[in-house]
């Protein structure tokens, strides 16, 4: 990433699976970190740990529906309502109100998309 300055363009690590120090690079380099159903998965130990340390101002959530179903529907296909489990529990992994999270991962959302009319989607 920095070979190609991606710096310049920003953006976000869609669907993380990787460790925190390629996390931290990525945040090092401009990037947003995006969580999805995997990190409730009981073999993510990894991936949660990371969940833990990336900064809120720099976290999405997401369902990548129609894949990866997060916990209690893993193998089903996955639906974009099904994101608040994915919020829920990186809230519970970080000791935080999902309220708190939901609103953080939002204000991110629209701070980086700024495109998109927030006052639509409310």
């Amino acid at each position: 990433m920095r070979e190609e300055n991606a710096r310049e363009a920003g953006g976000v690590m869609h669907c993380f699976t990787e460790t925190w120090d390629v996390a931290k690079q990525a945040l090092d380099e401009g990037f947003h970190i995006s969580f999805s159903g995997i990190v409730t998965f009981k073999s993510a130990a990894d991936l949660q740990e990371t969940a833990r340390k990336v900064p809120l101002d720099r976290m999405l959530i997401e369902t990548d529906s129609p894949y990866l179903a997060p916990v209690p529907y893993r193998g089903k296909t996955n639906e974009p309502a099904w994101v608040r489990h994915v919020g829920e529990f990186i809230a519970n992994l970080r000791g935080i109100p999902v309220e708190q999270l939901a609103a953080q991962t939002s204000d991110n959302f629209f701070r980086l998309f700024k495109h998109i009319d927030r006052e639509a989607h409310v």
